[in-house]
């Protein structure tokens, strides 16, 4: 398969980012468009990865909580491309800019079934966190970057 990673610069790109966030993680559970963005858009480190015609079949969101920790959010990857390595891809992007940037630690709030995922990736699960939309059960987890 055939796939870009990069950062969306365009109004377009952001689009496209923006609603592949909604549909994977807030239409599922009857949320409104726009529920997908918050306060922090503006200041944070967008990826996504494109795929045939620039489709956008991932996406991820690095923020910097500190200046030695910074947060991943809103990572989504179209279903029928899990497990294709896209997910890795995305977060090897955006653990490079926390690394780039001087971070010390990553943390994360992940859904119950992502958990698996990111203990592969080295994140340590500390505790459960909240649960989202009243179904969603998040535990927050941790990595130490160098």
């Amino acid at each position: 398969m055939n796939v870009k990673l990069k950062q969306p610069k365009t109004i377009k790109e952001f689009e496209d980012y923006y609603d592949l966030r909604w549909r994977v993680l807030r239409e599922p559970w009857q949320q409104l468009g726009g529920s997908e963005k918050d306060e922090l858009e503006n200041e944070s480190f967008h990826i996504m990865v494109c795929g045939e015609n620039n489709k956008v079949i991932g996406v991820g969101r690095l923020h910097f909580n500190t200046e030695t920790e910074a947060q991943i959010r809103y990572m989504a990857v179209t279903p029928e491309y899990e497990k294709q390595g896209i997910g890795t891809s995305i977060i090897a992007a955006l653990e490079a800019k926390a690394r780039q940037q001087q971070c010390k630690t990553i943390v994360l709030h992940a859904r119950e079934n992502a958990v698996g995922f990111y203990q592969k990736k080295g994140y340590e699960l500390l505790e459960k966190s909240h649960l989202l939309f009243g179904t969603i059960q998040h535990f927050r987890m941790r990595k130490t970057v160098s």
